[in-house]
Parts: C-alpha cells; sequence; structure tokens
C-alpha cells in the first residue's frame, strides 16, 4: 500500500510540475503560490523576482521554491468546493501573511526524493511517459535537526536534453554569536571537503561585503531611510577566515538611494521638484495643493517690486542687451549647502523666466487667484513695453513666447482663466529645472548626456516631462553622495553618471533600485579598511564542468534566511560603527553540495 501511495504521489508531482507550474511559467510567472497535498505551497520563482536563495546559489534559472501551506478557518470548505487538488494555495492564506513558513526537515527530505525520482530515467517502472527537465527546487526547512538545516535543494545534471543526475544542497544556519573561537578554520573547512568529495586539490574564492554608507533615520520620525552604499569584493585564494580583501580583488559598488532627505545639499532642489509636481497634480485633478505662504509680503507685492525694477534697468534687460549684466537673483529654490557649492552651485545666467519662477517659488504663491494677478501684472507690462525682458533661446513655454511677440510690439491676448495660469507656471519652473540639471551634467560632471534628448524633450506632455526631471534629481542625489560622501572625481562619476542615465531611459522612476559600479577597491578601501564585513565568505571547490562541487562557510551580520527565527534576544544588536570595540554579532551558514549520478 505505501509504495503504491509513492509511486502515485510521485506520478502526480511530475504531472502537477509538468502541466500545472513549468508550462504556466513557460508563458509567464505566476502571481500566486500552488498548494500539493494540503501542507505544501509551491511557488516558482524567477525573472525579475527577488530569488531567496541568492546568497546561497549562484544559479540564474527559474526554480522552485517550496514551504509549508498556511490555512485559513475557510481551508475545509474550499478543499471540498475543489475535486482538483492544484488549487492556489493562496486562496488557503490569511489575508494578512506573516511571511513564509517551513516545512520540517523530514518532510522536505521526502519532497527531495519524490522530485530526485521524478528525474531520474531508470525508473521506468513508474511509467512516466514524458521525463521533463525540471527547474532546481529548492525547500523552506525549520531547522529541527541537529544540524539546523534551514533549506535543502536539489538541481538537475544534463547534458543536452537528458538528464545525468542531481546536484544536491544542504545549507544550515547558527548564530548569532561574536564568539569567533567557534568559527572554523580555513584548513579544517578544506580537509573536510577533500574527504567529503575524495578530492586531493581544492580552489577557494573570497567574498566579502562591507556598509560604506547608510542614512540614519531623520530625527523626530521613526521612518528608516532605505539609502545606503556598499561594496561587494570578490578576490581569488583566500589565505584565512576574515580575511581582509586584496587590492587586486574585484569590487562592485551598489547604490541605493531615496530623494527628499532634509539633510541632503540638494534638499533645496527637492522642494523645488515636489513644487513641481504639485502643479502637475492639479492639472490632472483640476485641485492644487499651495503651500502656506513664508513670509508677510505676498508674491504680487514680490512679482510688483521685481517689474518695477526692471523698468528701471530697461537698457540693462533690453534684449540686445549684454546677458553679463543679469541680475543675479539668490532664492532658496537655488540654494545650496556651502560644502557642496563647488559641485552644485546656482546658475549665473537665469532668464527673466527663471528669476520670476525664483521669486514666486520660494515667496509660496499661496493660491490660484494670487497667481492669476502675478500673471495679470506681467502680461501688462509686456503689452505696453514697459519691460523688455532677456529670455533663454529656446525656451518653450507660453510666458516665453509673449516675451518674444512683446520684442516686436503686439502679443497675444491669453485668457488668466482655468488651468492656464497654473500651466503658465509649470512651464517656467520646468524650463528652469532643466536647464539646472543639464547645467550639472554637461558643465560639473563634463557628462555627453548620451540621452540628454530623451530628459529634456519637450515632445511629450508635461507630467511626463516632470516625471524625466524627477530621474534627473535622483541621478544628481546620487552623484553628490558619491562626490561628497566617497570623495569620487570625474572619472568615476562619469561611467556611473552612463549607467544611471541608461537605466532610467528605459525604465519608470525607482528610488529602490541598486545601481552598480565596477570599482577599484583601493577607491574605498578607507572606508571599510578598519571595519567587519556585513558578508564574509569562502567557497571551497574541486571537480570541473558538471562534476565540480563546492563548500560554502559564510558569517553575516543579518539573519541568512527570512523563515527562521533566533531565540537570542539580541539577534538585532547594533553591529561595529566605524571600527569602534564593540564586537560584532554573526551568523553562521554553511552551504554543502553532494552529486548523484544516474548514468
Amino acid at each position: 500500500f505505501n509504495e503504491e501511495r509513492r509511486g502515485k504521489n510521485l506520478m502526480y508531482l511530475n504531472a502537477f510540475f509538468c502541466f500545472r507550474i513549468y508550462e504556466e511559467g513557460k508563458q509567464s510567472i505566476p502571481e500566486h503560490p500552488y498548494l500539493f497535498e494540503t501542507d505544501v505551497e509551491i511557488w516558482l520563482v524567477g525573472g525579475s523576482c527577488k530569488s531567496p536563495i541568492e546568497r546561497f546559489w549562484n544559479g540564474n534559472n527559474t526554480i522552485y521554491v517550496l514551504q509549508k501551506a498556511r490555512h485559513n478557518e475557510e481551508s475545509d470548505s474550499l478543499e471540498e468546493s475543489k475535486p482538483d487538488d492544484a488549487i492556489y494555495a493562496s486562496e488557503l492564506l490569511p489575508k494578512e501573511s506573516s511571511g513564509p513558513v517551513a516545512l520540517s526537515v523530514r518532510r522536505a527530505k521526502q519532497l527531495i526524493s519524490l522530485y530526485t525520482m521524478a528525474q531520474n530515467p531508470n525508473m521506468t517502472h513508474l511509467n512516466i511517459s514524458e521525463l521533463v527537465v525540471l527547474p532546481p527546487l529548492w525547500i523552506r526547512c525549520d531547522g529541527s535537526d541537529p544540524e539546523h538545516t534551514c533549506w535543502l535543494g536539489a538541481e538537475p545534471l544534463k547534458a543536452g536534453n537528458r538528464i545525468t543526475g542531481i546536484n544536491f544542497y544542504m545549507v544550515t544556519c547558527d548564530g548569532p554569536t561574536a564568539d569567533k573561537t567557534c568559527f572554523a578554520s580555513l584548513e579544517e573547512l578544506k580537509t573536510a571537503h577533500k574527504m567529503n568529495h575524495h578530492s586531493s586539490v581544492v580552489m577557494t574564492k573570497g567574498f566579502a561585503q562591507y556598509e560604506l554608507i547608510r542614512a540614519p533615520a531623520i530625527e523626530d520620525t521613526i521612518v528608516e531611510s532605505e539609502s545606503n552604499i556598499y561594496v561587494d569584493i570578490t578576490w581569488n585564494t583566500v589565505d584565512k577566515i576574515l580575511e581582509t580583501p586584496p587590492l587586486i580583488s574585484a569590487a562592485t559598488l551598489n547604490i541605493t538611494l531615496e530623494s527628499g532627505d532634509p539633510r541632503s545639499p540638494v534638499y533645496q532642489l527637492y522642494r523645488e521638484l515636489q513644487f513641481l509636481l504639485a502643479l502637475v497634480e492639479g492639472l490632472k485633478t483640476g485641485v492644487t495643493e499651495w503651500p502656506e505662504p513664508l513670509e508677510s509680503e505676498s508674491a504680487v507685492e514680490l512679482v510688483q517690486e521685481f517689474l518695477t525694477d526692471l523698468k528701471k534697468k530697461l537698457d540693462g534687460y533690453c534684449v540686445s542687451g549684454n546677458s553679463k549684466e543679469t541680475e543675479k537673483i539668490k532664492c532658496d529654490t537655488a540654494a545650496v549647502d556651502s560644502s557642496i557649492k563647488s559641485i552644485f552651485s546656482e546658475r549665473g545666467d537665469l532668464d527673466f523666466a527663471e528669476q520670476l519662477w525664483c521669486k514666486m517659488r520660494s515667496k509660496c504663491v499661496s493660491s490660484y487667484q494670487e497667481l492669476v494677478e502675478c500673471f495679470t501684472l506681467i502680461i501688462k507690462s509686456l503689452e505696453h513695453g514697459e519691460i523688455q525682458p532677456w529670455i533663454h533661446q529656446g525656451s518653450s513655454s507660453l510666458l516665453s513666447k509673449l516675451i518674444q511677440q512683446s520684442y516686436h510690439g503686439k502679443i497675444e491676448a491669453v485668457s488668466l482663466s482655468g488651468i492656464t495660469p497654473i500651466q503658465m507656471l509649470l512651464e517656467i519652473g520646468l524650463d528652469k529645472m532643466k536647464k539646472d540639471y543639464v547645467s550639472f551634467f554637461i558643465v560639473k560632471d563634463r557628462s555627453c548626456l548620451l540621452f540628454q534628448d530623451y530628459f529634456i524633450s519637450t515632445s511629450v506632455d508635461l507630467q511626463e516631462q516632470v516625471h524625466r526631471v524627477q530621474k534627473l534629481h535622483h541621478m544628481l542625489e546620487i552623484m553628490v553622495s558619491c562626490t561628497v560622501l566617497l570623495q569620487f572625481k570625474h572619472e568615476n562619476l562619469f561611467p556611473l553618471t552612463q549607467i544611471c542615465m541608461k537605466y532610467y531611459k528605459e525604465n519608470p522612476l525607482n528610488e529602490k533600485h541598486v545601481f552598480q559600479l565596477p570599482i577599484r577597491p583601493a577607491l574605498v578601501k578607507k572606508f571599510y579598511q578598519n571595519d567587519h564585513p556585513e558578508i564574509w565568505k569562502v567557497e571551497i571547490s574541486s571537480g570541473h564542468g558538471q562534476k565540480e562541487v563546492k563548500t560554502t562557510w559564510q558569517v553575516s551580520t543579518d539573519p541568512p534566511v527570512e523563515h527562521m527565527t533566533s531565540n537570542s534576544t539580541g539577534l538585532f544588536s547594533d553591529s561595529t560603527v566605524n571600527g569602534s570595540s564593540e564586537e560584532t554579532m554573526y551568523f553562521i551558514t554553511m552551504v554543502k553540495c553532494s552529486q548523484v549520478h544516474f548514468t
């Protein structure tokens, strides 16, 4: 009876994988897990999805992830209503999921056995009609065995379309601990690998990850910033556990940065951008969120003073005048922290429309009516020839067109009603900010802006133009952070700029994206040489091709798996900061590999 049931389960598993998940996954990765035998849910993970086993397995295939199914009170009725066992497991989950749940190690080993038999071409007595090479299988385990196993994995070995064997993986975890005397020595690890795999020669490869910059939580908030900069370093030939990577290593800088930190040197530019976004939203919804006025003097009074000054200095602002005599207007939106003036300073060539934007933005136009009054004053001054302001060539805003018309003594009538005033303000702000960012990337960063046309194009609607300016601002924040915090020079900023531009030409704004830049370790060594790594691991390997086997030993400051918790109250205690004498708490992880060959 047991043998018959096992054969039935095996055939079901094979059919279930092949025709329900595998085939569906060829078209697109399913958004929901499948249920198997009431206690196991099966996820197909691939594509852009983050792999839960990326720390332990470097394959880039689609994989199956198996974990314990969580049932709600309606699970019985759902099972009765569906004769097909392969229902979506999401229908059995509670409304609020607390994260993945692991299976017992015993149950995981049973599932690994079924998977292995389903892939074994020698199991002809099971009458499997067509053997399909399935994706690798990984199972979350609860660590209930003496080794504290947290993952079991199986990966088919194949020659063409023929399955020749299976790679088995076992991931174990202990900790956290600050006691480095319990760490294995490199020689012990190499000796154990040689004995397990009957090899006489082994190779070693090291990996270390250091956190260079992490933005602390903003004062008076409980929100942790997700901004951080860390470096991944790999090298061949490891000499001892926790060794500092040699300078000949390969290194990759990983940058994740959120805009809007009040401590950022370009925070005022961020605020300026937020005002643009509020205007765009007003155009879309018909409701504009006007800021509270910051000063007693109204925007209308300020614009009137500005126009009066222009009338007095008409010669200096005439279209034929010398642009070098243009008055430089300082405002909070163009002001930058003194520590970064050499990196991002205000432009000295602000034209009339840009100066107007700075004044109206800095003094906060606080209502629609106030905005109408401001533009009414300006248009009347243009109609009467009282001012002939200078504007940049190529400006596309409605106000710029009116100014150009005023040079010839006549301007078209504009009805300052509906969305027109808001659109006029948005246009001059958009023009000004585009020039600000382009000025930085061309003049300061000396970037050739391969995709410049994309970021400053006027062929798309205003909302899309503002979104592209958002991308420019995010890139600016990244460049400024690397310049100020890591002291990067042009030769490092230039390739990073190109990486960011390429990404943002093809993708929407994503401040959680990790931008990666290959660098020399010497460039950032001073930031990590006296610090402890967040992750350090050594990979010991032997054999070649499909017969290659690896043993990995790793320590990490964070729990290596999301489905296991520690009973230690010091789990999230602070790690060593800036080389202080506090001991770092590490989790210890081992990944062992073994092989079974079918032919």
